[in-house]
């Protein structure tokens, strides 16, 4: 065998389960396990104590880790249920997300925390749907025009920002007009590949052998939806993109073709098992591993980031909420606006690009990274609050309910 040691994954993977595990022994600590497994990763980390390295297999599982979290994230987009005034709305605040970033990325900038306004911008402007999910469930909010706004919003804006990541911050070279190109190209690709995936699908003969094999030791849908993800990943950064556009896409088009999952009910709780079970996790604790809060504690200055950033992000995203006010009432656009501006794993692969291009110093990725984990802490609770006390004056909108969502990223 390979001269290669497994002790730095195998303190990562305990991590992972000791996480969700302490949580279930406390249920009253309403606390994301991916908050303490990125917490973890900083104490145990080279930046921490010094107890785990970031080696060639920790790297690699995590590099997998990303990749599948960006496609289970583009799984759970239902374009179906995007239209009317719910689309609208979702798009419209994302253009004010942007714009709202934008200001705030250039009065970062001119303080010198950041050299790039809009990869501010772009890392503020999304939302982690697998987090708000849960507290609308909890609301009893999912189905009606609470979570139908939610649910829209975090989707385009989910969507939206890994292409302009992928379009205007890829590590893979070339001008932006080229990856725009290239970006055109590979968007057709993936639409002939959804359009071949489809069609083979209501094939009687090959739709007999998926059913009869996807339940066996073959595991042949998931096997085709990993073959999906690798090829999109793979392709993508041949046409030059980033790698997460091609996880995202791949994860959009199993879901687009998967429309009718009564012939296959496990497939995505499988599809979930392995990511959420194994490579999401360490992806999380590795990330954690790569963030050196040295910089902020050393300095009081650079710690005062964290609070102006969190701000920044219920702005950012909290803001446009209010153009649903007059469906969904005040107390409710609160709560909205809340949800909205929950952000942590879209933070942590943004800020890892922007060190990479050196457009974001480790101690600005650092402190953006905290923001999140202070909103994930601090938003979906103040929500849940709002949601569970309705005021008498919001009202829900006769809106056609869209179906439940699993959690994407959580």
């Amino acid at each position: 065998m390979p001269d290669v040691e497994f002790t730095n994954l195998f303190a990562v993977v305990l991590i992972a389960l000791l996480a969700p595990l302490l949580l279930g022994l406390a249920p009253r600590l309403r606390v994301p396990a991916v908050v303490l497994e990125i917490v973890a990763g900083i104490v145990i980390g080279p930046h921490g104590l010094g107890l785990v390295s970031l080696d060639v297999p920790l790297q690699i599982v995590s590099l997998l880790g990303l990749g599948f979290l960006l496609f289970l994230a583009g799984l759970e987009i239902d374009v179906h249920q995007l239209r009317g005034q719910v689309l609208r709305l979702a798009v419209l605040g994302y253009l004010v997300t942007l714009v709202l970033g934008g200001i705030a990325g250039v009065g970062f900038s001119a303080a010198g925390w950041v050299q790039s306004a809009l990869l501010l911008a772009v890392t503020l402007s999304a939302t982690s749907l697998g987090l708000v999910v849960p507290v609308l469930k909890d609301a009893r909010q999912a189905d009606g025009a609470v979570g139908q706004f939610t649910i829209a919003a975090a989707s385009v804006a989910d969507f939206a920002a890994v292409l302009v990541l992928s379009l205007v911050f890829s590590t893979e070279g070339g001008s932006a007009g080229e990856r725009l190109v290239m970006v055109g190209l590979f968007a057709l690709l993936v639409i002939v590949t959804g359009f071949v995936v489809a069609t083979a699908g209501r094939s009687e003969r090959i739709g007999g052998v998926l059913l009869r094999l996807q339940d066996t030791t073959a595991e042949i849908r998931v096997r085709a939806a990993v073959v999906l993800l690798v090829a999109f990943v793979a392709l993508a950064e041949q046409f030059g993109l980033e790698t997460i556009l091609g996880a995202f896409l791949a994860g959009a088009v199993v879901g687009l073709v998967d429309r009718d999952a009564a012939s296959h009910p496990r497939f995505r709780i499988k599809l979930e098992a392995l990511g959420y079970g194994f490579l999401i996790p360490v992806f999380f604790v590795t990330s954690g591993l790569r963030l050196d809060l040295r910089g902020l504690i050393d300095d009081p200055a650079a710690l005062l980031r964290v609070p102006l950033f969190l701000l920044a992000l219920l702005i950012v995203r909290g803001v446009p909420a209010y153009l649903s006010v007059r469906t969904l009432g005040t107390r409710s656009t609160a709560a909205v606006a809340l949800l909205q501006a929950t952000s942590l794993p879209f933070i942590v692969t943004a800020t890892q690009i922007g060190v990479l291009t050196r457009l974001m110093a480790p101690v600005t990725a650092a402190a953006l990274v905290c923001a999140g984990l202070l909103s994930v802490l601090i938003f979906p609770a103040a929500a849940l609050a709002l949601l569970r006390h309705p005021s008498g004056s919001d009202h829900e909108s006769s809106l056609q309910p869209r179906r439940t969502q699993t959690r994407i990223d959580e």
